[in-house]
């Protein structure tokens, strides 16, 4: 007779919605916004470009190649 060991479903919580770790108001908070207070305009128009980035694609961290591209989309090349 072969005993068997019942295991429990793991518990995954969520923290993506309104009641996880985040703002309670609804506003994510932003990788560059809270930083950049004055400063370089050229790094301020990149820094608010990787965020709408990260906001249209739902991406809380970018690649190079990402980044590489929203570097491309600002109009800057090699």
């Amino acid at each position: 007779m072969e005993h068997v060991v019942e295991q429990k479903p793991t518990v995954f919580a969520d923290r993506r919605g309104p009641a996880g770790d985040g703002p309670s108001n609804g506003v994510e908070r932003r990788q560059f916004s809270d930083s950049s207070v004055g400063g370089n305009p050229d790094a301020m128009e990149l820094a608010e470009a990787v965020d709408q980035y990260k906001l249209r694609h739902r991406r809380r961290f970018i690649t190079f190649e990402e980044l590489y591209d929203v570097i491309a989309e600002l109009g800057y090349h090699k």
